[in-house]
């Protein structure tokens, strides 16, 4: 099948190879020349211009930064589609949005996706867990492009326009908290009673990834880290982000669901900002980096 991805940053130029590889072809596009080289190396048909990606393919898929980016690429490919089109929008949209370009596009008979994507770095080989939302009959019939990007089992349609992002979203927002409490509990072990002793936190993480019952992947990179370094010296403790937790915490707000576990690690990434952080911060940043590639600030 020919297939359209349309932005080849690390998540789009990942979901290409593994679409490359499975035999389909794909026609890529990007702005960035670095990008564009190694979708190349990567077995992509490399194309001059968006509206180039949408005479080639019936299907398109988008990786691009949420917001006005992707309302502006779909504009470019819309006088270029034909009707029953897909596209499929992989990035962190708001799934409000999601919801608004399902609707306008089926106005023109082009079907829309919102499909949320995790993984990070490690999709390129373990396959990306893909939560789809729209029209299911449009979701069953990408069937095979499905199976070539995601992970075994890690792919399903969660429910209607928006229900993808949304379900994203929700999995962001749990994810904000589950570094925030591992990187407490490392920080604790660190600076603690046993400060002066040093405890071996890559001795610690090794014995917990093996039958306990915090055991996890975030543990699995949280055991590299420490074996790598424990101290984390040089390491700014300034943590990023991007809307998905802040918009969970709106959601449970409009619905006057509790959540203090992730308004807590919301204001410690806030704090980290205004201050530099501290340990616990230094180590969420580590582990953002190692699932997704953030990248990390060194202390000169």
């Amino acid at each position: 099948m020919n297939v359209g991805v349309i932005g080849l940053g690390k998540m789009g130029n990942a979901i290409a190879y593994r679409l490359v590889q499975a035999g389909h072809t794909v026609y890529g596009f990007d702005p960035y020349d670095e990008a564009k080289l190694e979708a190349e190396k990567a077995g992509v048909m490399v194309a001059s211009t968006v509206s180039d990606v949408a005479k080639e393919a019936r299907v398109i898929w988008l990786l691009v930064p949420a917001g006005e980016p992707v309302d502006n690429v779909i504009a470019e490919l819309l006088p270029h589609l034909h009707p029953g089109d897909i596209i499929v929008d992989g990035g962190n949209s708001k799934y409000t949005d999601s919801i608004r370009r399902a609707t306008q596009l089926k106005t023109n008979d082009i079907i829309f996706l919102d499909c949320g994507t995790s993984g990070g770095v490690h999709g390129r080989t373990n396959g990306f867990c893909l939560m789809f939302g729209g029209d299911k009959a449009a979701y069953a019939s990408l069937a095979s492009l499905c199976e070539a990007v995601a992970a075994p089992n890690g792919v399903g349609h969660v429910g209607p326009s928006g229900a993808g992002h949304y379900v994203k979203m929700i999995h962001n927002g749990i994810e904000y908290g589950l570094l925030q409490a591992y990187a407490e509990g490392f920080q604790i072990i660190h600076e603690g009673t046993f400060e002066e002793q040093a405890l071996d936190l890559q001795e610690v993480t090794r014995i917990w990834c093996n039958g306990s019952v915090i055991r996890s992947f975030l543990l699995d990179l949280a055991h590299g880290v420490f074996t790598q370094d424990q101290a984390l010296t040089n390491i700014n403790g300034e943590i990023k982000e991007g809307g998905t937790g802040k918009w969970t915490l709106e959601e449970a707000r409009t619905n006057n669901i509790p959540v203090p576990v992730l308004d807590a690690s919301l204001r410690v990434r806030s704090w980290s900002r205004d201050t530099g952080g501290n340990y616990a911060t230094k180590v969420v940043q580590m582990l953002r980096h190692a699932f997704g590639g953030h990248p990390i600030k060194k202390i000169k």
